[in-house]
Formats: structure tokens, sequence, C-alpha cells
């Protein structure tokens, strides 16, 4: 081959931009990863369209995911953000979802990925101004027939991840295609990374009303900061409304800010000792130290949706 000294090089992107998005299918089509000029990344299992990574631009892991969970579709994913929905926990007295596994099909489902789209950077704003949006599907017409079987309804969902370089935001549109109404409920599971469970701090929810699931699921109010001393489960009404930040902090700075549209409530959760010993996929064992779950969600009694209705919530993470 001759070498011509002067050969125009390869076009990696358009003459004048700065570097764009990448968006990746990989691990046989079965994952979804996004990065961003800056660094930041993103990476989703079709399986449940569950978040198993959220990075920032030095390549820290903000999701905790345990080393034992499962990514080949087995089962549920345990970490990054599973999908709650149509049910939360079990329901053995709601007759349409009585038969659900816990929490619902959809963190059990395949989805589909449905496309990307971005907002690109530009010469004024550079690649800070670049982020990325992925989106992902689930109906009625996809579902396996068991899932069908258990829970009759004619729906779609559209679940968006979009990163940014200054978080995270995931949120879902669910859709009544039938004929006929049904009631459901929608978590947003987050498992968050931190460092030291002990030197945890989560605000924004004092004054509010919470179920203590732990304590015969009696309910509480808030005073103070919330601390985790043991095993944490609880849902919480915040008094200040989705528009107001519950924050985590570690160590007096903080780590993470939720913000929630449409969802009123908040699950914190942490299984402590004696429970993550008895779960088979939490790994490892003292993994309960590294995380803390801020859950966001509308999980107190049912959302009702009419024959075409839609229902819509999110939640925006940053630190």
């Amino acid at each position: 081959m001759v070498d011509r000294p002067n050969k125009p090089a390869a076009l990696a992107s358009t003459p004048g931009l700065p570097p764009q998005p990448q968006v990746d299918i990989t691990h046989a089509g079965s994952r979804v990863s996004a990065v961003l000029p800056t660094g930041e990344s993103v990476e989703v299992l079709l399986f449940g369209a569950t978040v198993i990574s959220w990075k920032d631009r030095a390549g820290n892991e903000k999701l905790w995911l345990s080393s034992a969970a499962k990514l080949d579709g087995s089962k549920a994913v345990r970490g990054g953000i599973p999908l709650v929905f149509p049910v939360f926990g079990t329901a053995p007295d709601h007759a349409a979802t009585s038969k659900l596994p816990q929490h619902g099909f959809a963190r059990n489902s395949k989805w589909e990925f449905l496309g990307k789209s971005s907002s690109e950077s530009s010469p004024s704003t550079g690649p800070s101004g670049a982020s990325v949006k992925l989106d992902f599907g689930l109906s009625s017409a996809t579902l396996d027939e068991k899932s069908k079987s258990l829970w009759p309804f004619t729906f779609s969902a559209i679940y968006s991840v979009t990163l940014t370089p200054d978080g995270l935001s995931t949120g879902i549109v669910i859709t009544n295609d039938g004929k006929e109404s049904f009631e459901c409920q929608l978590l947003l599971h987050t498992y968050l990374r931190i460092n030291d469970i002990t030197k945890v701090e989560v605000t924004g929810l004092e004054d509010s009303e919470y179920i203590d699931k732990v304590d015969g699921a009696k309910t509480k109010s808030q005073s103070g900061a919330v601390t985790i001393t043991g095993e944490t489960d609880r849902v919480y009404t915040p008094a200040k409304g989705p528009a107001s930040p519950v924050v985590v902090t570690e160590g007096g700075s903080e780590a993470f800010s939720l913000l929630r549209d449409n969802l009123k409530e908040v699950v914190v959760w942490n299984p402590w000792t004696e429970k993550a010993a008895g779960m088979g996929d939490f790994e490892p064992k003292d993994g309960f130290k590294n995380m803390i779950c801020i859950e966001a969600g509308s999980v107190r009694g049912w959302t009702a949706l009419e024959p075409g209705d839609v229902f819509n919530g999110a939640q925006t993470i940053s630190y």
C-alpha cells in the first residue's frame, strides 16, 4: 500500500463540533450504555430496564450493585435501579395484583430499547452542554404469557433514562390502552452507593409521616434527620412535597440530592446485618455498610387509570 504523507485523516465527527455522547448496545444485545464527552456514563440492562451502573466523570460508581446480582435475566437484579410496577411488595388483599410476584413484573420483564435522543454539545457550550436520553418500552403485547395471565390488563410503558453532566433522571409514562380501568403502584428502587452507612444522614424528611415496616407497619413521625443504626424499611410521605429535595449527606458533606416529579412517597431501606445475611444474592454480606436505598414512588394506596389515562412519575438524582 502506498503511504500518502498528505492523506486526509478519518472524520470521527463533524468538523467544528465538540465530541458528542456515545451510545452502544453490548453483551449480545442485552445492555445499552451511554458515555458523555465529559466522561459520565450509564449502563442499562434490558432485563427489567434496570440501570446497573452510573458513574461520574472521574469513573466513580454512584449506584450499589451486589457482586452476586444476576445479570443474565434469570431473576431481578439486586442493586442499581430496579423498576417496581404494578405492585409494591405483595398485595394479597388487592384482587387484581394478588397473584403477582413481589414488586410486580416490570423488573422481571425484557424491555425493548426504543432509541436515544441527545442534547448535543456545541462550540459555544462545549462538551459540558451534552446530555443523552435512552428510552425503553414494555407493553401488554410484549409481556410473557405468565405475566399476562396474572395481570390481564392492556397497557404500555415508556421508561426514560437521562444522563447529564450533573446527574441522572429516570422517568416512566404508563398508559391504560385497554377498555377497562386498572390500579397500580410504582417505585424506582434506587440503591445509592456510599462509603460508610454510620456517617450517613438523610434530610428533607423532617416532620414527615412514615410507615415503619420493621415495627409492625406502625405510623410514626420523623423527628430530625434520618440515620441508619439497624434494619430500616420506611415508607415516608414527605411533608414538603416532591419538589423539595431529599438529601443524603455523608460525614457532613452532600453525597446525593433527590427531586421527585409526581411521586408522593419516598422509601428508605437498608437491610442491615441479619436481613443481608438471609438474601442469597446480596454480596458482600457487609455490603449494607456501603449502600442506602432512597426510593421515589407512588405506593401508599393505588393509582387508578381509566381507559386512556396516563400516569407519569420521575426522579432526578444529582451529586
